[in-house]
């Protein structure tokens, strides 16, 4: 029998399903692909104004597999969680989650901001997690030349997907119509996308709204440059830790980590695995099957 988890849940096929109650503190919302089974679940999480939905290509990938994809503290279905954000809280949250499927280590997947939290809930409770499978973040990333920590726009640097927190949309079309030209997916539109795009709406016609916070966005975003106690955690690792690089970034242009960018990071992590993925953006390493089956591969693997 699959270990009741709080939150909201859905159904083996990734269709939203009931909402679990404990009378505990509000919970995170969680998507849960895959069969029934009391092998511990992946959990997977996703970026930084993105949600659970974010793992459908992958999870169809993974059809043996228990998947648990919550929507973070802030975001989705989880957006009336009041903060503070920041990457430890999601850890916390995160943990939260895990303890209520039966605690015990399992594979924990991260996309972008999300494989930075997958590091800060491994430092934390490392009884948690066997092993990290990182997808294009984790890893500090580079400032742009001549801006401060204290200085950085993290909504110029996200671009399309910030500038929509601040919009409104007359309907589900046309807010799947900004996605679809969006650099990123402009040549890799699919119904995962569509369902991603869905699932991120907030309100009602005609005003719906992202359901991400900005507030969350920022504060998670300026964690993601190498703070001392990040630094540390990663320092601090003992599982086996890949991660896999996409070689353009968020508009399908520059990547988030240049060629060769991660091998500095070595000295910290010494097991460090890199795994170059061919043709893909930040975006499409999940949402197209050609990025999807090479993460899905590495979820399979056996450290």
């Amino acid at each position: 029998m699959e270990r009741p988890v709080t939150g909201d849940r859905a159904t083996g096929d990734g269709t939203d399903g009931p909402a679990g109650a404990d009378g505990t503190d509000p919970a995170l919302a969680v998507t849960s692909f895959g069969p029934a089974s009391d092998a511990h679940a992946v959990l997977a999480i996703h970026g930084i104004t993105a949600n659970g939905r974010s793992w459908d290509t992958v999870a169809a990938l993974l059809p043996a597999r228990r998947i648990l994809a919550p929507d973070l503290r802030g975001r989705a279905r989880s957006n009336a969680l009041p903060g503070p954000y920041g990457l430890r809280r999601h850890a916390e949250d995160l943990a939260a989650v895990l303890e209520a499927d039966g605690g015990g280590a399992r594979t924990i997947l991260g996309h972008s901001m999300g494989a930075f939290v997958a590091v800060a809930l491994a430092a934390a409770r490392p009884d948690l997690v066997a092993r990290l499978v990182l997808v294009d973040g984790g890893f500090p990333l580079a400032l742009p030349p001549g801006v401060s920590p204290d200085d950085l726009d993290i909504a110029a640097l996200l671009g399309p997907a910030a500038q929509r927190l601040s919009m409104e949309f007359r309907d589900e079309e046309a807010y799947l119509d900004f996605w679809r030209i969006h650099p990123a997916f402009a040549r890799d539109w699919s119904r995962a996308i569509e369902t991603y795009a869905r699932h991120d709406l907030d309100g009602s016609a005609p005003h719906l709204r992202s359901s991400t916070v900005a507030a969350a966005m920022l504060q998670d975003g300026g964690e993601l440059y190498g703070p001392d106690w990040y630094l540390d955690a990663l320092r601090g690792l003992r599982m086996p830790v890949t991660v896999l690089r996409a070689p353009r970034g968020l508009l399908d242009a520059d990547p988030l980590y240049a060629p060769g960018a991660l091998e500095r990071f070595r000295p910290l992590v010494s097991q460090l695995r890199i795994v170059e993925v061919p043709d893909v953006n930040h975006y499409t390493i999940l949402f197209a099957e050609r990025g999807a089956a090479r993460v899905a591969a590495e979820v399979d693997a056996r450290p």
